[in-house]
């Protein structure tokens, strides 16, 4: 009798590696500062077959909850830049979706999210991207991922930074958080819309492929 398994019980490394991601607690047992407030809840969407990723901040309570990433308006907004559906959006073998931070950082006194913890991303990170290898755009969304991402390449604001988004394509675009907060910054930057966002959306199209 053969004692070879079937080849749909092998697990691959990046099958492993998201195991040990959502089993992390390394900001409550092993914190750099103050320890994470509540429990570890890691949120991430992967696929080796993926062409695109999505690098945004850390979760928020919304998607804290719903463990689910982008399940809140800012996500509707994020989908609406994208130029894709909710099904095109959260299929893993179209959009990896990686934030700075996996698990919902909690909140400070004003009551607005803190930084992505910053144990996660040195980590996780580079392991997680060694097996991504067909992913061709990264679209950065914020501060934190464009400092990650484009290292010393990132200019001295958000803003110059997505500004200069010209430098960083078609490998990279950076974006602004979708956040309703950042209405007046959208309306004071029209190039944003006029020029970024249609750009974006032929890229991410020309790597998903026809719509539905």
């Amino acid at each position: 009798m053969s004692d070879k398994r079937p080849s749909h019980s092998r697990v691959t490394p990046l099958e492993r590696l998201v195991a040990d991601i959502r089993a992390c607690r390394i900001c409550v047992d092993e914190p750099k500062g103050r320890p994470l407030p509540h429990e570890p809840r890691p949120v991430l969407q992967v696929s080796s077959a993926a062409r695109i990723c999505l690098a945004g901040q850390a979760p928020g309570t919304r998607v804290h909850a719903s463990g689910r990433p982008f399940t809140d308006p800012s996500g509707d907004r994020l989908r609406e830049w994208m130029g894709v559906t909710p099904e095109e959006f959260y299929d893993p073998e179209k959009i990896a979706i990686l934030p700075m931070g996996f698990c919902f950082p909690g909140q400070d006194a004003k009551g607005g999210d803190l930084p992505p913890r910053r144990e996660c991303a040195a980590r996780w990170r580079q392991p997680l991207f060694a097996e991504l290898p067909r992913i061709e755009l990264t679209i950065l969304v914020g501060q934190y991922a464009q400092g990650w991402h484009l290292g010393p390449a990132r200019k001295a604001s958000l803003t110059e930074t997505v500004a200069s988004w010209r430098e960083y394509a078609p490998r990279a675009i950076p974006l602004p958080h979708p956040s309703w907060r950042n209405n007046a910054w959208i309306k004071k930057n029209p190039w944003f819309e006029d020029e970024v966002l249609p750009y974006l959306r032929r890229e991410v199209r020309r790597l998903m492929g026809p719509g539905k």
